[in-house]
């Protein structure tokens, strides 16, 4: 029996770590999912920076509460995964949800951003985001399009001059 309680504890500290260490934690219930969808998204949160396990809701309310965190009791009942996203607060709500629109087998329990428990409604409203890539080329651009701006203003009147030169040459032509 000691032996199992050592397990258990490691387990717990195991889940304290990943919790710690995760900008977004995502708690799913995954009871239909099939093997190969299973797989399949396990291979998309490896590709993306971010984890997906399975433990004992007992072990996950003991962690959680441990870290101070309140409001998982109702919702870990039943069958429970969890989605850690270690490089960034999206990536792991937007395999969640994109794996449950298409499956129709996994629902959103709840969720953590940044240490705080979130419902589910945000979860979701999270994976909605962009990418990092695409807000950061959405800045950029942002951030050209004056510079831009300016250069066709200033090149404008040389443009204009080139323009009439070359009507003038046509007509004398």
């Amino acid at each position: 029996m000691s032996a199992n309680l050592e397990a258990k504890k490691a387990l717990v500290e195991e889940i304290k770590d990943k919790l710690s260490k995760s900008k977004s934690v995502t708690f799913v219930d995954y009871n239909a999912l099939t093997v190969a969808e299973d797989t399949e998204m396990r291979r998309l949160f490896k590709k993306n920076g971010a984890e997906y396990k399975v433990y004992k809701n007992k072990l996950l309310l003991l962690a959680l509460s441990e870290l101070g965190i309140q409001g998982a009791e109702k919702y870990l009942h039943g069958t429970t995964a969890v989605a850690f996203s270690y490089d960034d607060e999206v990536s792991g709500a937007k395999i969640v949800c994109e794996t449950a629109e298409k499956s129709k087998k996994l629902t959103v329990k709840f969720g953590l951003l940044n240490g705080n428990f979130v419902e589910s409604k945000e979860i979701e409203e999270l994976a909605k985001l962009p990418s990092k890539e695409v807000l950061i080329a959405k800045l950029l651009g942002t951030l050209n399009a004056p510079i831009s701006a300016l250069a066709r203003v200033l090149i404008a009147p040389v443009t204009g001059l080139a323009r009439a030169l070359n009507e003038v040459a046509k007509q004398k032509a």
